[in-house]
């Protein structure tokens, strides 16, 4: 089944953290030599997600982090026992997939924007589903 799709791993540092895996992504539709079709990103957990947004100015990002830090707290009276309700919850305020299309072999993003594979509950190790169809 692992023929189907790659995988990228994602080592994260932080509790919370937004890493840019632009690159990764865009290596894989390059190496998969498909020129048009689209490309499924997928994070198989529950307390990670994806964000596509601007990756130019990684204070972008900081604020993203900062604001959904201040409407879901770590510390707060939830009652799931792990203690991790809060990247649960913030988990389900983003996505946990994207599709993007891939056109001249190339993703189609806008000019400022990146790939952002997102930490609610590190340091942990991760996964980011890669599936690429070509039409």
């Amino acid at each position: 089944m692992r023929e189907n799709y790659k995988t990228i791993e994602v080592r994260t540092e932080r509790h919370t953290e937004f890493v840019d895996i632009t690159s990764r992504v865009r290596r894989i539709v390059a190496e998969s030599g498909i020129s048009e079709g689209i490309c499924v990103l997928y994070v198989p957990h529950t307390t990670a997600a994806l964000l596509i947004n601007e990756n130019a100015d990684p204070t972008v990002v900081q604020d993203v982090a900062s604001k959904l830090e201040k409407m879901v707290p770590w510390e707060e009276n939830y009652l799931h026992p792990e203690g991790n309700s809060a990247a649960h919850i913030k988990t389900s305020l983003m996505q946990t997939s994207h599709i993007i299309l891939v056109e001249g072999g190339k993703l189609l993003l806008g000019t400022w924007q990146g790939v952002f594979f997102c930490e609610f509950d590190g340091p942990r190790q991760r996964e980011v589903f890669v599936k690429l169809i070509s039409s």
